[in-house]
């Protein structure tokens, strides 16, 4: 019994178990949830092939480790410090997305509301979505391709530079005119901030998502691409199909109604929203219209 209770006591001392404290539970929370948006944004990028390629450099350092292959060792050894440097020059525009996907997490703007104002007006009238929609359709009828950006939180400045400045009002009649074949503004992407067609053949960031249908033409990853690297509500009308399409938040959904469009369009307007001065947290906002 002496020798077994040593056993215990000396060769299994390592199977117990370490005292948790409450943060060691948070902390592994925490992890647990960035390790999982990391992979799941490394398996949607191009950064899923590069993992494939350092899971084979791992392999030959294993190899050259067990066998003790020491120029190999040494190669590794000296290139990984610029090899890391050379990833972060090549990965830049991915990283990046992901940031700028993390600043528009709602977790962030519920725990901190930057706006000191207490009443924001809708982003566009009524007018303006009904002729969104009667453009979008008519151009749908006649198989006619569109691409339409409404912009909403994010500024869209840096592509409307790539095209050309219009600043009209939004009309169902000049989107239409815009789009149509053999004119000099019907390529490219229309942005429109609030009632105003701000600019027209805008240029847009291609979606580099390799699980998209490969029946996609650019129209669409065009589309998808604003909407990964924006907050924007994006209108794709197919040339080839007539069929339309919603871009948002790197997502599409094909072949929609003007009803679905309309809702979106909607929910996009934003209609008087109450908001506080900066807080650390939301409570329950008492409406300041009430009279004691």
């Amino acid at each position: 019994m002496e020798a077994i209770r040593d056993f215990f006591n000396n060769d299994l001392i390592w199977l117990t178990l370490p005292k948790v404290e409450p943060t060691d539970i948070i902390e592994i929370i925490i992890l647990a949830f960035l390790l999982y948006h990391v992979v799941k944004w490394v398996k949607n990028t191009r950064a899923w092939t590069l993992v494939k390629g350092l899971v084979v450099i791992m392999f030959f350092w294993l190899f050259a480790v067990l066998f003790e292959l020491n120029v190999i060792l040494w190669i590794i050894t000296n290139t990984i410090s610029v090899g890391i440097i050379a990833l972060i020059i090549v990965f830049q525009p991915e990283l990046r997305k992901a940031l700028e996907q993390l600043g528009r997490k709602n977790i962030v703007r519920s725990l901190i509301t930057f706006d000191d104002y207490k009443e924001k007006s809708e982003k566009f009238s009524d007018h303006t979505l009904h002729e969104i929609i009667r453009a979008t359709f008519e151009l749908a009828k006649t198989k006619t391709g569109a691409l339409i950006v409404i912009e909403e939180e994010s500024p869209l400045h840096d592509f409307e530079s790539t095209g050309i400045y219009l600043d009209s009002i939004v009309s169902s009649e000049l989107l239409i005119n815009i789009f149509e074949h053999n004119t000099p503004l019907h390529d490219g992407a229309v942005i429109i901030r609030g009632n105003r067609i701000t600019a027209a053949t805008c240029y847009l960031p291609l979606s580099d998502n390799m699980h998209l249908s490969k029946d996609l033409g650019t129209r669409h990853r065009a589309g998808i691409g604003i909407s990964e690297v924006s907050d924007s509500l994006t209108i794709i009308v197919s040339e080839e199909t007539g069929k339309v399409s919603l871009a948002k938040g790197g997502k599409l959904v094909r072949n929609i109604d003007g009803d679905y469009l309309r809702a979106k369009l909607v929910e996009a307007q934003k209609k008087t929203t109450e908001v506080k001065r900066i807080k650390l947290w939301r409570g329950r906002i008492k409406s300041e219209r009430e009279v004691d």
